[in-house]
């Protein structure tokens, strides 16, 4: 009689489980599409911030579309790609960089010598956002990722029509320390990057995340940002992810063929 009373008990607990199992796999399933829609989202409304453009209770759709241009780029010659180039694994609508940098064809693997932001992979191509009146081009986002102390950071970089003052910064993915590496989300912080200069008039990358806080009135307080208090190794991460995604190995040779194709002008 014992074991007839633990088996039933074992039998309904079995069958709870089965239950409880079945119901949160469906959930699941059920709930990707919309945590997927809120992930793109989130994306662009970042975009949105890192541009000047975001207005709270905006359809950011909406002004996503009709005013930013996504361009893909191959990352080492700076050239732009056009639709006859997208494939259906390689295209502006589903680029993801997560993907893309583990990707066989896109990705790449990356030596010790280019791996300065820790990542150990990275997209060949990525994708840009123009930010247009007309045909003349009033500010870029360019993408940017690299590891901090305890994660791999994601955001954005707006930079202006002169295409060396900075307009904007944001990170929309990160696990760094709340309260230290996590003010990177501090609107106060970010705000320190407007009109800040990305590059001196010889085009040399000059913008720097400091240990400590800038002093102003010296020439260089022009290149210069706050460090994060009390987080050296995040401080160091931001200062070599921004140096690194505008350089030789990021986004170098695509500003240089803006450049000198005169599409810049004041910032």
């Amino acid at each position: 009689m014992q074991d007839e009373t633990i088996g039933k008990i074992l039998t309904v607990t079995l069958a709870v489980c089965v239950v409880c199992a079945v119901l949160v796999s469906a959930a699941a399933v059920s709930l990707n599409g919309i945590q997927q829609k809120n992930k793109e989202l989130d994306k662009i409304k970042n975009i949105l911030i890192a541009g000047d453009l975001y207005e709270k209770g905006q359809d950011i759709e909406a002004s996503y579309r009709n005013n930013v241009t996504p361009v893909m780029i191959e990352l080492a010659s700076g050239n732009e790609l056009t639709e006859g180039d997208f494939k259906d694994d390689l295209n502006v609508e589903s680029f993801d960089i997560k993907e893309m940098s583990k990707h066989p064809e896109y990705g790449k693997v990356l030596t010790t010598e280019q791996d300065a932001i820790a990542v150990k992979q990275a997209p060949k191509y990525m994708v840009v956002y123009e930010l247009k009146s007309g045909d003349k081009l009033e500010k870029i986002v360019l993408p940017i990722f690299g590891k901090g102390l305890w994660s791999t950071l994601y955001g954005f970089m707006a930079l202006g029509s002169d295409l060396k003052t900075i307009r904007g910064l944001t990170f929309y993915e990160h696990g760094e320390t709340p309260g230290l590496g996590g003010e990177v989300d501090n609107p106060r912080w970010k705000e320190q990057w407007k009109g800040k200069l990305a590059f001196d008039d010889e085009w040399n990358v000059r913008i720097s995340v400091i240990k400590g806080k800038v002093i102003p009135g010296r020439p260089e307080a022009i290149h210069q940002v706050d460090g994060l208090s009390g987080s050296t190794l995040t401080t160091r991460g931001l200062d070599t992810l921004v140096n690194y995604w505008l350089g030789d190995n990021g986004y170098g040779p695509y500003l240089s063929k803006l450049r000198a194709g005169g599409q810049h002008g004041q910032g």
